[in-house]
């Protein structure tokens, strides 16, 4: 059961660590979202020092500028710290932030592998405050429509699913600001990025994983950095594939390729005693993509689209968002603020990074000793 809060200052007030003023993910993303949405102030930032936090301050309108986050967790005016910095960097926010009392969004993963995941959600029980882990690809109204037509049983009763995905990043070039990705060491790679929102919205459809049997390879250890040409060392999986079972014993199986490809960059089946559904996209990015759903039921053998009714595009605001990565950003602020204000439990919280955690551990070990692994 989760623990009912009082209701918080209108609006939250929240402190984003990890707005910059050179770009990055944040300004596309954090900062669209907060902006729109009613019932959020982006009261406070901080940067990586005192000079870059000051530009970022002025640049966006934001009025607190920190020089780094142990400032920003203990002001007064921050209700909800947002850790939008590199994974290696998640673990010293969050725990100065859960230290300070303050509710937290961690952007996903939520830890640098499964130990500090698992690390991270039991400080979070203890410091009893709520937090909430950036998996937006399950706020996204295409994949919520697609939950609730398999649980209506459009399908019927589901037999398999698959998915063939292109990861777009890791592919034989990569940018100069992307270099860190490229070190599996740094937690930022194509199995947690795109595979694990991906993954937690398939969870999220067909229901958990009880097993998984996995293939990992690096099949480009030397990319080059795009313009330069510059050789680097990559020792990240390129290639992902996932077969198991979901709980209510269909087969699901997911193969992640890095780069973009030729043919198809996401595909999504989902076959059934009834009929099917197919979903395509721009990319694995689940996270960020546009998907289009079609779907056929009974004797006619062809697929019609589906579109998503306009009762799953529930937050009026952010209207002007659709299409853009910042639109599932924006649509789980909103379940989170409803979290924090009603008591309710709509956004996925540490505990549930955690076990998404588990399950690309348990992915990774399967690959490691050829065996299936049981969840």
């Amino acid at each position: 059961m989760v623990p009912f809060t009082a209701p918080a200052p209108s609006p939250l007030r929240v402190g984003l660590v990890g707005l910059s003023a050179r770009g990055g993910w944040a300004p596309h993303s954090h900062l669209p979202a907060l902006t729109r949405l009613k019932g959020y102030e982006l009261r406070a930032l901080a940067a990586s020092g005192e000079a870059s936090a000051r530009a970022a301050g002025e640049k966006y309108g934001v009025p607190l500028a920190f020089g780094s986050a142990a400032e920003l967790v203990r002001s007064d005016e921050v209700d909800l710290v947002v850790v939008s910095v590199r994974v290696p960097l998640h673990r010293e926010v969050i725990l100065a932030a859960l230290g300070a009392g303050k509710a937290v969004l961690s952007e996903w993963p939520l830890g640098n592998g499964l130990t500090e995941a698992e690390e991270l959600a039991a400080a979070a029980d203890r410091a009893g405050v709520r937090t909430f882990a950036g998996l937006q690809a399950r706020s996204a109204p295409a994949v919520r429509f697609l939950r609730d037509l398999v649980a209506d049983g459009y399908v019927g009763e589901v037999l398999s699913s698959s998915v063939v995905a292109s990861g777009r990043r890791w592919g034989p070039t990569f940018e100069p600001s992307g270099e860190y990705l490229l070190d599996r060491r740094n937690g930022g790679t194509m199995l947690t990025i795109p595979f694990g929102h991906t993954i937690d919205a398939v969870a999220l459809v067909l229901g958990e994983f009880t097993e998984v049997s996995a293939t990992l390879a690096t099949r480009r250890p030397v990319v080059r950095e795009e313009g330069t040409g510059r050789p680097a060392a990559m020792t990240v999986d390129d290639q992902i594939a996932v077969s198991g079972r979901v709980g209510s014993g269909a087969v699901a199986s997911l193969h992640f390729r890095a780069g973009l490809s030729r043919g198809t960059d996401f595909h999504w089946e989902i076959n059934g005693t009834e009929g099917d559904v197919v979903v395509s996209g721009g990319s694995g990015h689940l996270q960020q993509a546009s998907l289009t759903l079609r779907g056929g039921r009974g004797t006619d053998q062809s697929l019609t689209e589906l579109p998503v009714p306009a009762r799953y595009f529930d937050v009026p605001e952010i209207a002007e968002l659709r299409g853009l990565p910042a639109y599932n950003v924006a649509a789980q602020y909103a379940r989170v603020r409803a979290d924090l204000t009603e008591g309710t439990a709509h956004a996925p919280d540490f505990a549930h990074a955690a076990r998404r955690q588990r399950l690309l551990d348990a992915i990774e070990r399967s690959a490691a000793t050829g065996r299936r692994v049981t969840l």
